[in-house]
């Protein structure tokens, strides 16, 4: 994982939730956990990830998303195995299969 999408995911997860988060830095860090993305009606999209899915809103006026979308995003991802923690988990248990 880059340093970019790390660092999206710790602000994702951190409190107090964050109202500046961009939507293409969404888009940038599902695509990079190997996400299904299916476009729905409006701003709506079906995205799947490992055995989650679930439907996420686009930004309506601008491109951030509000605190209440942050938060339906991190409860997503946390159901779909996408944490802070678990990505530092895969990265030492890496770290040690090469070491």
């Amino acid at each position: 994982m880059s340093h970019k999408h790390e660092q999206l995911l710790r602000t994702l997860f951190h409190d107090p939730i964050s109202g500046n988060i961009h939507w293409r830095e969404v888009e940038s860090l599902l695509n990079h956990v190997g996400a299904q993305i299916e476009p729905l009606s409006g701003a709506r999209i079906r995205v799947k990830i490992n055995r989650a899915e679930g439907i996420l809103h686009r930004p309506h006026h601008g491109n951030t998303l509000d605190r209440h979308a942050v938060q339906h995003l991190r409860e997503f991802l946390g159901h779909a195995g996408v944490t802070p923690s678990l990505y530092e988990q895969r990265e030492k248990d890496r770290h040690k299969a090469d070491g």
